[in-house]
C-alpha cells in the first residue's frame, strides 16, 4: 500500500518544479513560447523548402515535398500564431488561467515534436503527433470557455476542430486511405484559417484603430459582420467543394466586396503614419485582392496558386506579423509603438508577397528567381521579429505583472 502513495519529499519536490516552471517567463502564457516557435519555424521552413524545390537538398519527408510545404505552414507556422493568441486572448476574455508552466511547454513539445518528425520521423509517428495537437488545443480551450459561460467565442473553438478534420482527411488522403486529394483537404485547411481571420480581423483590427485615432468612432454593423462571413464562408466552400465555374466565381467576386466595403468602414487611412496598425490594414487587403484572384481562377482567367499564396502570404502571413508585434508588446509592458526593425519586417513582407503573388502573373519567366527574393524576404521579416522580440519573450514582463 505504501507504494501506491506519493512520499512527501516527492511530492515537495515536484510542487517545486512545477512552481519553478509556471514562474519560467517563457511558460507563463500561450503567446511566448508559440511566437517564439512560430516565428523560428517561418525563417527556416521556407529556404528549406526552395531547396527541396529546386534540388539543392535531397531530404527524405514524410510527405511528398509539396504537400509537406503547404501543410507545414498551414499547420505548423499558422496554427502556432493562431493558438498563441487565443490562449492569450481567452485568459483576457474569461479573466481564468490558460495553460501555463508544465502544461503549456508540454504542448510546445508536441508542436515542435510533430515538425521534426515531418522530415526524421516515420509517417506514422508524424501523423500520430500532428493530429493530436489541435483536438488537445480545442478540448483545453473549450473548458475555459464553458467553465466562464463564454459562449460567444465557442465558434473559434468549432473551427479549430473543423482544422482538425481537414487534417485527419489529408493525411488519409496523402496515403490514398480516401480517394481524396490532399490538396484539397490542405485548401479547406486555408479556407477555415481565413475565416478564423475574419473573425479575429472583425474584432482587432476596428478596435485598435479606433483606440489608437483620437476622435475616431467606428460602429459595428452585426449583419454586416455576420453576413460577410456567411458569404465567405459559402464562397470558399464552393472553391473547395465543387468544380471551378461561373456561380462559385461570382460568390468569391461578391466576398471580396463586402471585404472592401467592411474594412473601408475600419478607416484605414487614418492608420498610415501608425506602423504597427497599417500592417494589419495593408494585410487585410490581401483578404480582399486573394479573393478575388480565386474569383479569377474560377473563371479560368489565372492559376488559383496566386490567389492562395495572396491569402496565405499577404492576409495569413501579414496579419500573424502584425498581432505578433502588437500583442508581444501588450503583454510585455512595452509601448504599443513599432520600432524601425518592425517597419522593415513589415515591409520585406509586404514584398515576399507582390513578389511571389504578382510577378508571376506578369513575368512567369523569372519565376524560380521570384521564389527566391520572396523566400528570403518573408525569413528576413521573421529574422528580424526574432532579433527584436526573442529576448522580451524569454524574459519577465517590464511592469513586473504576471503573463
Amino acid at each position: 500500500m505504501s507504494n501506491l502513495v506519493t512520499p512527501k519529499s516527492e511530492r515537495a519536490f515536484n510542487t517545486k518544479a512545477e512552481t519553478q516552471l509556471n514562474s519560467l517567463p517563457l511558460l507563463r502564457l500561450g503567446f511566448r513560447p508559440f511566437y517564439l516557435a512560430a516565428a523560428l519555424f517561418a525563417c527556416v521552413a521556407i529556404p528549406f523548402w526552395i531547396a527541396l524545390f529546386l534540388g539543392k537538398i535531397n531530404i527524405s519527408t514524410s510527405v511528398p515535398p509539396l504537400f509537406w510545404h503547404a501543410h507545414e505552414m498551414l499547420f505548423g507556422f499558422a496554427i502556432a500564431v493562431i493558438v498563441g493568441f487565443l490562449m492569450t486572448a481567452i485568459k483576457a476574455w474569461t479573466s481564468l488561467t490558460t495553460p501555463r508552466g508544465p502544461t503549456l511547454g508540454a504542448l510546445v513539445l508536441l508542436w515542435i515534436a510533430a515538425r521534426i518528425a515531418a522530415v526524421t520521423g516515420p509517417y506514422g509517428l508524424y501523423a500520430m503527433l500532428d493530429l493530436a495537437f489541435l483536438p488537445i488545443i480545442a478540448a483545453l480551450l473549450a473548458a475555459i470557455l464553458l467553465r466562464a459561460n463564454n459562449r460567444r467565442n465557442l465558434g473559434l473553438i468549432a473551427l479549430l476542430l473543423l482544422l482538425s478534420i481537414a487534417n485527419f482527411t489529408f493525411h488519409l488522403a496523402v496515403n490514398s486511405i480516401i480517394v481524396v486529394s490532399p490538396m484539397k483537404a490542405l485548401h479547406a485547411a486555408l479556407a477555415l484559417i481565413v475565416l478564423i481571420q475574419c473573425v479575429m480581423a472583425g474584432r482587432v483590427v476596428p478596435a485598435f484603430t479606433g483606440a489608437m485615432t483620437p476622435g475616431l468612432k467606428i460602429v459595428a454593423q452585426p449583419f454586416l459582420e455576420k453576413f460577410t462571413l456567411g458569404m465567405t464562408a459559402l464562397a470558399l466552400s464552393l472553391w473547395i467543394f465543387t468544380t471551378l465555374n461561373m456561380i462559385t466565381a461570382l460568390a468569391l467576386l461578391i466576398a471580396a466586396s463586402l471585404h472592401f466595403y467592411r474594412q473601408m468602414r475600419w478607416h484605414p487611412w487614418s492608420a498610415r503614419t501608425r506602423p504597427i496598425l497599417w500592417i494589419l490594414h495593408i494585410a487585410y487587403l490581401w483578404m480582399t485582392a486573394g479573393l478575388i484572384l480565386l474569383g479569377l481562377a474560377a473563371s479560368g482567367l489565372i492559376s488559383q496558386t496566386v490567389g492562395v499564396h495572396a491569402l496565405a502570404i499577404g492576409l495569413t502571413g501579414g496579419l500573424t506579423l502584425g498581432m505578433m508585434t502588437r500583442t508581444a508588446r501588450g503583454h510585455t509592458g512595452r509601448n504599443i509603438q513599432a520600432s524601425g526593425a518592425e517597419v522593415t519586417a513589415y515591409s520585406l513582407l509586404i514584398a515576399a508577397c507582390a513578389l511571389r503573388v504578382l510577378v508571376p502573373l506578369a513575368a512567369p519567366e523569372w519565376y524560380v528567381l521570384t521564389l527566391i527574393v520572396a523566400a528570403s524576404a518573408w525569413s528576413g521579416a521573421f529574422g528580424l521579429y526574432l532579433y527584436v522580440y526573442a529576448p522580451w519573450l524569454l524574459s519577465a514582463r517590464l511592469d513586473g505583472k504576471d503573463g
